[in-house]
């Protein structure tokens, strides 16, 4: 929720806990926000962990203020106040078989220990009791989540083949935990994701997307890429780009590196892209093509593909704005997507150690009072009826010349955009 407030969220995950244990249950803060808030940052939302069983989280916050979002896996959403949005409620459990590698069979509830160890890995297993009067015991740490903390690992909870058999879609969510935190994956839980990233494909495409969206918007992209070859995870997931590793970027100097190392390097100079954005970047060695192989592989929106698709169309269109006419250059700046097309133009000239007097040319442009960047037309199609020409396909290209006119400034109003009309018509007919 765009207007949810962390601090009022965290006091209403307080309150749920609070009311849990006057009810005499058992509960705590689980997974996420205890490990954002250890590593101080400020947790997205917050989860509570508990013995109740769903229907007992029911009765106790009542049925109109709870939601049996995934009741058969002892999930209850407890709604609050606008500003605190919702707070998910799970009854510890344990998971029993995975046969679509992604979701439990069937779940037996139980305890919290038992709980934390079929969770994915380690610094997500932890939990936080916050009604804990001293300072030492609010963690509770079954798993060896701490320690990894403080290690900056990345380690599955237990056999990192199982975990990864239960969910094939771990194996994405530890390359992004990766990057997101700067850590690394431990050599079991590494090796365990190479053995077995071909599996993936047994995840949804959706949810690869929806991992893809949040791993390449990380600060930590171009590592969290990067970490995708690593694993194997890049040949299952976006083939075209496995051979970049081995092109150079330019032949005849072999010490400049790879096209892969400069796309990474495109990537990194990104400052927090959209996913679109980060997307083009990737791809933009290839062509616009790929964007769109990659768009229906993951079936993407028709709005991400379009954006990625023109961002790597445009890469090139900027190169020359000190000398194009005003009125090509105006048409893109006044683009809704111009600042992502910017952002892209400067990390390739950043990454190829080229320089950036296009990009500043045209932010400057975009500082134009909005009369002058984009004034508006002198003519429409009504004008051109009242003025006596018969409408059809002429129209689009009289109007274009009267703006391009307007644009350059070699028509001024609106007496001389009809005159310009006039001379058009005429040499057309001519």
């Amino acid at each position: 929720m765009s207007d949810r407030d962390p601090q009022e969220q965290r006091q209403f995950a307080l309150s749920i806990v609070r009311r849990l244990r006057a009810a005499g249950f058992e509960a705590y803060w689980a997974g996420g926000c205890v490990r954002d808030a250890l590593l101080g940052r400020q947790p997205k939302d917050y989860d509570v962990a508990t013995d109740a069983r769903p229907e007992q989280v029911r009765e106790l916050f009542g049925k109109r203020a709870t939601l049996a979002i995934g009741a058969a896996f002892g999930v209850i959403a407890v709604v609050g106040p606008r500003p605190a949005g919702v707070v998910e409620v799970t009854t510890f459990r344990q998971d029993a078989g995975y046969s679509d590698g992604r979701h439990p069979d069937e779940v037996h509830f139980t305890s919290a220990e038992q709980d934390a160890g079929r969770r994915d890995f380690t610094i997500n297993g932890l939990f936080f009791d916050p009604l804990a009067e001293e300072e030492s015991g609010r963690v509770i740490d079954f798993v060896g989540g701490l320690d990894d903390l403080r290690r900056k690992v990345i380690r599955a909870i237990g056999d990192p083949h199982a975990r990864f058999h239960e969910d094939k879609l771990r194996m994405l969510r530890g390359v992004r935990f990766a990057a997101t935190f700067d850590f690394r994956l431990d050599d079991a839980t590494l090796a365990a994701t190479g053995e077995l990233a071909a599996s993936v494909t047994a995840v949804s495409p959706e949810r690869i997307a929806q991992e893809m969206r949040g791993l390449l918007v990380v600060s930590g992209r171009a590592r969290a890429v990067d970490l995708l070859r690593e694993t194997g995870l890049l040949d299952v997931l976006l083939p075209e780009l496995t051979p970049l590793a081995g092109l150079p970027l330019e032949p005849q100097w072999p010490e400049r590196g790879t096209i892969w190392q400069y796309t990474l390097t495109v990537l990194d100079r990104l400052d927090e892209p959209s996913f679109p954005l980060a997307l083009a970047a990737l791809a933009h060695a290839s062509a616009a093509q790929l964007v769109r192989r990659i768009s229906a592989r993951w079936k993407l929106s028709n709005k991400e593909t379009d954006l990625a698709c023109w961002l790597v169309e445009q890469q090139h269109a900027l190169l020359p704005a000190e000398k194009m006419p005003w009125h090509r250059l105006q048409r893109l700046l006044i683009t809704p997507a111009i600042n992502e097309l910017l952002a892209l133009h400067a990390a390739i000239a950043e990454a190829s150690g080229r320089e950036q007097r296009h990009v500043a040319y045209c932010r400057d442009r975009l500082r134009l009072p909005p009369g002058e960047l984009n004034p508006p037309p002198l003519l429409t199609g009504d004008d051109l009826l009242r003025h006596g020409v018969p409408p059809g396909k002429l129209y689009k290209l009289l109007l274009e010349a009267v703006r391009d006119a307007q644009l350059d400034k070699t028509v001024g109003h609106r007496d001389e955009a009809l005159a310009l009309v006039d001379r058009l018509v005429a040499e057309h007919h001519e």
